[in-house]
């Protein structure tokens, strides 16, 4: 019987969130935004692309002299220059738009600047002239040397292979980081996400005034449960939602949207931190769940939640204010406090597993912290729900509540 309340409650309380017109307004509002931007970028991205087109396919007239010995002929005809006798002519023909720009080499380039005088084509376009100066000086200096390895060499464009090492094994290095972040991610979002469901999953029926008439057929724990149980699944039904236009982005439109190409191959998962990782993440989401239902159980109105909503959910960013000692320093006394402090600890584990601070001792005492306040949590705000579910205009003394009697079913 049990079960079958605890299956109608999540049914319930899922349908009645997912049929709002609210509900879609605001879970759709970000993939239409995402999408509305990607349209954008594509539309951009395809004016950009014909107005680089149009740019290549246009000649660049302009006269040049040359100090320094450096530019060649053939460089100079390669980019369409013409060698000017007179500077000062070049340049009035500049000011009187009969050529597009002048190029003044110094004898010594590499400590001295090139002087460029061009027609005003606006303020991107400009960029060509220097562009174009400088090309012509590596294309001249590429050709004195002769040799193109010695070119690649010059100019620093040299690939590495790098391998680290931690405790005598091989470390992932990047790779072995983003995979555990990910958790990080996911938490922020559920919660975030889900904090305003979790919070009136509570007040609803208490600001309807019907609490008391469902207590007289369901369990306290059966009704906390089952709504923590169907705002999980709504949660669950968002990401999906968030995710599907991002998908469909970067697999069919990425080069038009100028997304990175990320080789997830190159990925490496640990099964360390990835496991603890993923311990972080529901040990914080059971503790912030509770926490969150518990303050819809004591509080009479949803205006008075956020006074207390507000606080516990910012600190979930403090640890992001001491990030450089969780990086550098993670024996520091605030990294610690953060650590283990109930309502900091998820996101400050999370990114020491990620930089791989976090030893095994340090994560088991987390997690274990994370799960059994969580419970406690839960069950306090079942304990609550049950006192509070009458106290319609005031909100509920914790310590009263236990001094009280429970209300017959």
């Amino acid at each position: 019987m049990a079960q079958h309340n605890l299956s109608t409650v999540v049914r319930f309380e899922f349908f009645r969130t997912v049929k709002k017109q609210r509900f879609w307004i605001a879970t759709l509002a970000i993939p239409v935004l995402v999408a509305v931007v990607f349209a954008l970028v594509f539309i951009s991205g395809s004016s950009a692309s014909t107005a680089e087109d149009a740019q290549k396919n246009a000649q660049l007239s302009f006269t040049y002299t040359d100090a320094s010995g450096i530019i060649t002929d053939a460089v100079a005809d390669q980019f369409g220059g013409t060698e000017a006798s007179d500077p000062a002519e070049a340049i009035a023909d500049v000011k009187a738009g009969t050529i597009d720009a002048y190029f003044a080499f110094p004898a010594h380039p590499a400590t001295e600047p090139v002087q460029v005088y061009g027609v005003d084509k606006g303020i991107f376009t400009n960029g060509t002239y220097d562009a174009v100066a400088t090309q012509m000086l590596v294309t001249s200096a590429q050709e004195s040397i002769g040799s193109t390895e010695l070119t690649t060499l010059v100019q620093g464009d040299i690939k590495t292979d790098s391998q680290t090492f931690k405790n005598g094994r091989a470390s992932g290095g990047i790779n072995a980081l983003i995979p555990p972040m990910l958790y990080l991610v996911a938490f922020y979002m559920s919660v975030i996400l889900l904090a305003n469901q979790m919070i009136s999953s509570t007040l609803e029926e208490k600001e309807n005034r019907v609490t008391e008439m469902i207590l007289t057929t369901l369990n306290p724990t059966t009704l906390i449960v089952g709504k923590v149980l169907a705002v999980f699944m709504v949660g669950l039904l968002q990401l999906l939602t968030f995710a599907v236009p991002v998908v469909v982005g970067y697999l069919f439109f990425r080069s038009k949207l100028k997304l990175p190409d990320v080789d997830l191959s190159h990925l490496s998962l640990e099964p360390g931190p990835m496991a603890v990782g993923a311990l972080l993440l529901v040990g914080g989401f059971i503790l912030f769940t509770g926490s969150l239902v518990a303050i819809g159980a004591v509080v009479p109105t949803a205006k008075e939640a956020g006074t207390i909503f507000g606080p516990l959910i910012a600190l979930m960013f403090v640890p992001f204010y001491v990030i450089s000692l969780i990086i550098s320093d993670p024996s520091a006394v605030i990294v610690q406090i953060f650590t283990y402090f109930p309502f900091s600890a998820p996101v400050t584990a999370m990114l020491r597993n990620g930089f791989g601070s976090l030893s095994g001792v340090e994560a088991t005492i987390v997690i274990a912290e994370l799960f059994v306040l969580g419970f406690l949590a839960l069950r306090l705000a079942v304990h609550l729900f049950r006192y509070g579910s009458i106290s319609y205009s005031k909100k509920l003394s914790i310590r009263g509540s236990f001094q009280r009697k429970a209300p017959v079913r």
